[in-house]
Parts: C-alpha cells; structure tokens; sequence
C-alpha cells in the first residue's frame, strides 16, 4: 500500500523542525562568513591584450583579405598553448626575479580569445595586485619578443597594457555569493534532515497516530496532570470549603439567638 503525504503534513513537519532548519541557515551562514573572511586569501586580476594580424611587411603590400584574417584567428589557438610553455615561462620568472617556477607561473596565468576575435586577453592573478600587473605585461611582452624566432612570424601588437587602479578589489572569493549559497545549501540540509527525523520517528503522540499506525479506534484518552494543575485544584477546594464552612456557622448562630 502506497503512503501518500499532504501539503499540510508537510507544512506540519516544516513547522515542527522550524527550529532545526533555522539553526543550520544560520550556522551554515556563519561558517561561510568566517572562511570567507579569515581563511581565505583575496585573489587579485590583471589583464593584458594582444592582436594578433598579419605581418608588417604584408600589411604594407597589400590589404587585409579574408583569408588572412582566418589564417590570424586559426594561429591563436596555438599562441594560446606557446604562451604558457616553459619557453616563455622560464624568461618571464627571470624578468620579474621572483620564486615562481613554471608550473606556479602557468596556474596564475589564463589565456582566452572570442571566438572568431584576433585580439587575445592574458589575465593574470595573485594575492598581490602589483604582482599579477607585472605578470600580465611581462608575460606578454616576452611572448612579443620570442615569436618571431619561434614560428618565424610577426604578427603579434600589444594592444593593451595591464595598468594598477587606485584602489584595486579582489575578484574572490566573493563573501555575499558565498553566503548566499551557504544559506541555501543550510536550508536544504536543514529540511532534509527535519522529513529524516520525522520518517524514522516511530512514537505515538496523538489519536490519530494510533488510528493511522495501529489500526485500532480510540476507546478513551487520559488527560496528563502538571503538578501546577493539582496546586490549583487543591486551592479552588479549600476555597470551596471555606465558604461552605463560613455558611454554616453563620446560619448556627442565626438558630441560636
């Protein structure tokens, strides 16, 4: 027999786990917010673009044709892979004289083009914003100078330079959208876990539960008593009797006179 389950029943339970849901929004929230904020290092870019065309002593003879403009964009993809070899790589370390093997430069170092764009943007990062500046523009003024003798072509220009802002801010990590998604990756947790205990919650609490689970009527119920409840009733008895006892003496005395 298939169990089906209401809208109700599941505001029912929303409700009494509301607590339990709340308390992993929250956590999950504070968590990400102290990673966010006290863990993670801030990650700075820095941009630097090339044009990629024909050669200068074919600029001057003719004009640009279609199918030198394809034969620039089709070289792109393999100035994409040149850029960040150990051959450009290993000159870009020794320019900035800094302790940044090949393999260090090549992580901190992406390369992307549109498609069917001849002008290709080198971004580089680093926690310091001046450090990934000059990784970016070294990164492709070596490339400039060494392609020549590698493919012996001429036809990489900068276009431009990577340049430091005044006041430059991190691209990550992002505290708002981390928290954003810690909240919504609590609440789902939180939920998840609240129908868990409600499904593996075995214990009868109410009429209906003896009907739905047993399968049995409900002869009688018995009233639970807080030790509050028989402090009230033993005093609304005294009372009782006090008036009943101050009746009488009364209406004694009326008899006697």
């Amino acid at each position: 027999m298939e169990e089906t389950i209401s809208l109700k029943e599941i505001f029912e339970v929303l409700k009494k786990r509301l607590l339990l849901i709340i308390t992993f929004i929250v956590g999950a929230a504070l968590v990400s917010a102290l990673i966010t904020y006290y863990l993670l290092t801030p990650q700075y870019e820095s941009k630097s673009q090339f044009i990629v065309n024909q050669s200068q002593e074919q600029t001057q003879e003719s004009q640009f044709t279609r199918n030198d403009v394809q034969t620039s964009v089709e070289l792109i993809n393999t100035y994409n892979v040149i850029i960040t070899s150990p051959v450009i790589l290993e000159d870009v370390a020794g320019e900035l004289n800094a302790d940044y093997s090949v393999t260090q430069l090549s992580e901190k170092l992406s390369v992307q083009s549109a498609e069917n764009s001849q002008v290709v943007t080198v971004t580089a990062t680093d926690p310091d914003p001046a450090t990934a500046r000059d990784i970016a523009n070294t990164t492709v003024a070596t490339f400039q100078e060494k392609i020549p003798d590698i493919m012996n072509v001429d036809n990489v220009s900068v276009l431009s330079e990577a340049e430091l802002s005044a006041n430059p801010s991190p691209v990550s990590p992002q505290p708002m959208l981390n928290i954003a998604i810690a909240i919504v990756l609590g609440g789902m947790l939180g939920v998840g876990l609240a129908f868990l205990l409600e499904y593996l919650d075995n214990t009868v609490t109410t009429e209906s539960d003896i009907t739905d689970k047993l399968g049995v009527p409900v002869l009688g119920v018995i009233s639970h008593v807080d030790d509050s409840d028989i402090r009230s009733g033993d005093m609304q008895q005294q009372m009782t009797r006090r008036k009943r006892g101050g009746y009488s003496g009364t209406q004694t005395q009326k008899e006697s006179i």
